[in-house]
């Protein structure tokens, strides 16, 4: 099949409608079909089109400069050769369910091309993550590597409502200030441990880590002196985030997931903030990372986080904090 090169994009003749007709290829218009530079480059490298004065190579060589444009290329190829029909879109790609195309079904994915050091913007994220479920797609990234491999991640919003089963009511008790932890004197199994705060010390002695004792004290749950004078909450979030600044971000994080009954432990040994459990299971659930709305991670971190949360059998969530409450977000590795 014939095609021109118009210096932006590639135009077939009439006969080029059967492409579009049978593989959703371009965009028909009264004299043709105008293909999209990945469409074109793909249909020459498949030796479906001939275009005027070009071969692959050096129809590559003209949209090169074009910026990410090779990445962009990879992950339509890579679409294209799993069966999908693919057209460029709001996002970078719109993806047909296997069989279907345009005119004749709904696409299934939005999907966003990066390379691994891209860095992830969670407030541009999270909005097109909204919008694709708004429109009932699945939010896909693909990452494309610096040797050229593909890995895709699906990307939802999660809510955490009805998880677990409410814990009872806790009594009020007394602690100790020590260092930025507190200790309560309290026998075992109390209703305090059993609720999943604190640490055993020994047989007389629960420890309070920081972001436990700021949801306990807010909560009038506990109460803390120091220097024979009781700390408020305020007082305590100012003394303990001299030393952790993130203190702000984990704190209303670890209430959202308290606030649903869930169980938040360190989850140092992971590389994240919290492990996260339901009710009485003995291993825990979720990773959770809590971060600022306006936070930039590099897509590297984000792919170790995901790695290491399915080798460990969890879900990888990021909460992110928002003025109007915690937006979470799972990532996951998928096989489209």
């Amino acid at each position: 099949m014939k095609a021109t090169f118009d210096g932006t994009s590639v135009l077939t003749g009439r006969d080029g409608r059967v492409l579009y007709d049978q593989s959703g290829y371009g965009r028909p218009e009264s004299d043709g079909m105008r293909l999209a530079p990945q469409e074109a480059l793909y249909l020459l490298h498949r030796q479906k089109i001939e275009v005027a004065g070009y071969t692959f190579d050096t129809l590559l060589a003209e949209y090169a400069d074009q910026r990410n444009f090779l990445r962009s290329f990879l992950v339509y190829r890579d679409l294209r050769e799993r069966g999908y029909v693919v057209q460029t879109g709001p996002h970078d790609y719109r993806v047909f369910r296997r069989g279907e195309k345009p005119g004749t079904g709904e696409s299934l994915y939005l999907v966003r091309v990066l390379s691994e050091r891209d860095p992830v913007r969670f407030t541009k994220l999270i909005e097109e993550v909204v919008t694709a479920r708004n429109m009932r797609k699945q939010y896909v990234l693909a990452v494309v590597d610096d040797e050229d491999e593909l890995t895709y991640y699906e990307i939802k919003p999660q809510k955490l409502t009805g998880a677990c089963a409410p814990f009872p009511e806790i009594g009020s008790c007394d602690a100790v200030l020590v260092g930025k932890s507190a200790m309560i004197r309290i026998s075992p199994q109390s209703d305090l441990e059993k609720a999943g705060f604190g640490k055993r010390f020994d047989e007389e002695r629960l420890m309070i880590s920081p972001v436990e004792l700021l949801y306990l004290m807010g909560r009038g749950i506990v109460r803390v002196t120091r220097d024979n004078a009781t700390l408020t909450p305020d007082e305590f979030f100012a003394f303990a985030h001299e030393s952790d600044p993130e203190l702000a971000a984990k704190d209303k994080v670890y209430t959202e997931l308290r606030r649903h009954d869930f169980i938040p432990r360190t989850g140092y040994k992971f590389g994240h903030h919290y492990r996260v459990y339901c009710g009485k299971n003995v291993h825990s659930d979720l990773l959770v990372h809590a971060i600022e709305k306006e936070a930039v991670m590099p897509m590297s971190v984000i792919s170790r986080s995901v790695r290491m949360a399915h080798s460990v059998k969890k879900k990888m969530l990021f909460g992110c904090v928002h003025t109007t409450g915690i937006q979470f977000v799972e990532f996951a590795r998928i096989k489209l």
